[in-house]
């Protein structure tokens, strides 16, 4: 199975919606390799980075069901390296 590393860049604007957004990020833990957060106080928002490591298409998954939380908007920046683990 082919897997990328990925960061996945995510804005908070409504902290009701962190509840839910920390129950998906848990259910793809087996994925993340690595997760920074940032409180913006003066903004009263919170800057989340998630590096993952999966295949594209679980990914995308997690990055829709995480843009998809009213009040959060995430992005994804994908690595050019892909990384075969049946090689291994």
């Amino acid at each position: 199975m082919e897997t990328r590393v990925a960061v996945i860049s995510i804005i908070v604007e409504n902290s009701e919606t962190v509840k839910r957004l920390n129950e998906i990020l848990h259910e793809y833990g087996d994925y993340i390799i690595g997760r920074m957060g940032i409180p913006y106080r003066a903004r009263k928002i919170h800057i989340i980075s998630i590096a993952v490591d999966a295949p594209q298409n679980t990914i995308s998954t997690l990055a829709g069901k995480i843009g998809g939380l009213p009040g959060i908007t995430a992005k994804t920046a994908f690595s050019s390296v892909k990384y075969d683990e049946q090689a291994n």
